[in-house]
């Protein structure tokens, strides 16, 4: 049966006439007939204007780690909102935030941010104004935000737009980015140590940074082989280039630690955002003091209205505490691993050839090939449109992952057994009705 949404695309229409696109980041359009206008969520649930609920596998695109509307989170913002939001000055709860961080993670010092974008893209002045230098190297499939040094071949590109394996080609991923800024990308395969360490070679004395995302974020999850981090933190040292890990949606969530504490490597900056706040917006660089003091009025230039702003910083430490004190992330690594292994045993029964892909906090599957693709451009040999076709099935009974396979499936703590066990029921009756369209 059908939803209804006769509201909800009545409020996506008003949208439009105010909205360019009918929403406020692209990536939230899914078409005329399909893009939700939401009322609210609590804990692992959505709904929309016409009262459907989705058990929610977005997550905000991962940074609701607790569930929507945590009441402590939410408690201990209202609270901090009535003493006032901004003050253009260091507030008490900006220090204890920053030293958790510091005490999390192993980073020596912090900068706060308000979004991943913001933190990359500041990381990224850091590690130029530390070396000296301007090129750095980004991975194909990976995507560091929106400023433009970085929208160079994401997972939003054509595999055709890349170029030869060997020696990619630096695909901007919109328009509006000046053609001069690709002579400072230096684009790599994921998890090749081959062609990276040819590319050293030849341009490593002239490399700023590295930067990488640890598990590939807008990829299916592909995480990093074992092995490749580590040879990326000897041949940083080895070239005197800085290394960046992008933790933007792998910090707090696969490991307390993050990436640097679950692949044992020790990154020389760091960025955290999504998870960090449970919601709400929320960003940091971290890192070695060497690095991180080089930061100074009349040197390198960090700040921004809002960083530090008593909401976020609220959230953070709220929602950090509660990681400390809970076995969230452990709770979190049990039920990915049923809902995975259900989702597997699944499609074998169903005889739909797929390779699962990822970690438990945020896997996905990819159908039309069984061996776990290691790079984007293996990702892309998937079977896409089945994918999709499967999802809006799913989303029809009231389970909400992403329906561009690309993004992963992201776990919170509201995730419990019952809710679990009831995605694997409906996952199972949405594969059966594709199932039964592809005969």
């Amino acid at each position: 049966m059908a939803r209804e949404l006769s509201k909800t695309r009545a409020a996506y229409q008003k949208a439009r006439q105010f909205i360019p696109y009918g929403v406020n980041s692209n990536f939230r359009y899914w078409g005329p007939e399909n893009t939700l206008v939401v009322s609210r969520g609590e804990g692992p649930y959505i709904w929309d204007l016409d009262g459907n609920r989705y058990i929610d596998y977005r997550l905000g695109f991962g940074p609701v780690l607790l569930g929507h509307a945590h009441p402590v989170v939410t408690e201990r913002v209202a609270e901090a909102i009535l003493g006032g939001t901004i003050f253009a000055w260091t507030t008490p709860a900006e220090v204890r935030l920053a030293e958790q961080i510091c005490r999390i993670t192993g980073v020596d010092k912090v900068r706060l941010a308000n979004s991943g974008t913001e933190a990359t893209m500041h990381a990224l002045r850091l590690a130029r104004a530390y070396t000296g230098r301007e090129r750095f190297v980004k991975f194909e499939g990976q995507y560091h935000g929106m400023h433009d040094y970085a929208l160079f071949s994401t997972a939003s590109s054509p595999v055709g737009a890349l170029g030869s394996r060997h020696h990619p080609i630096p695909a901007a991923t919109s328009s509006g980015i000046p053609v001069g800024l690709r002579q400072y990308v230096v684009v790599q395969p994921f998890n090749d140590l081959e062609i990276l360490e040819r590319t050293l070679k030849s341009c490593g004395h002239e490399l700023a940074a590295i930067m990488v995302e640890p598990v590939l974020g807008n990829a299916a999850g592909i995480p990093a082989r074992p092995g490749f981090l580590q040879k990326l933190r000897e041949w940083c040292d080895e070239y005197g280039i800085v290394l960046i890990f992008d933790e933007v949606k792998t910090g707090f969530r696969i490991a307390l630690g993050g990436a640097q504490e679950y692949f044992g490597v020790r990154a020389d900056l760091v960025t955290y955002a999504k998870a960090m706040g449970n919601g709400f917006p929320i960003a940091a660089i971290g890192g070695s003091a060497r690095v991180m003091d080089i930061i100074e009025g009349g040197g390198v230039a960090h700040g921004g209205t809002y960083t530090g702003n008593a909401v976020g910083v609220a959230a953070a430490e709220a929602t950090l505490g509660i990681l400390e004190s809970e076995a969230v992330i452990e709770t979190i690594y049990e039920r990915g691993q049923a809902l995975s292994g259900g989702i597997d045993a699944i499609l074998n029964r169903a005889g739909i050839p797929h390779c699962m892909t990822g970690l438990p906090p945020m896997f996905s599957y990819i159908l039309g090939q069984e061996e776990p693709p290691q790079d984007f451009r293996a990702y892309c040999a998937g079977d896409d449109a089945l994918y999709e076709e499967l999802v809006m099935a799913l989303i029809e009974h009231g389970v909400m992952p992403d329906c561009d396979g690309r993004e992963p499936w992201f776990l919170c703590y509201g995730h419990d057994e019952e809710v679990i066990a009831e995605t694997l029921t409906r996952f199972e009756a949405a594969v059966k009705e594709v199932r039964s369209q592809m005969r």
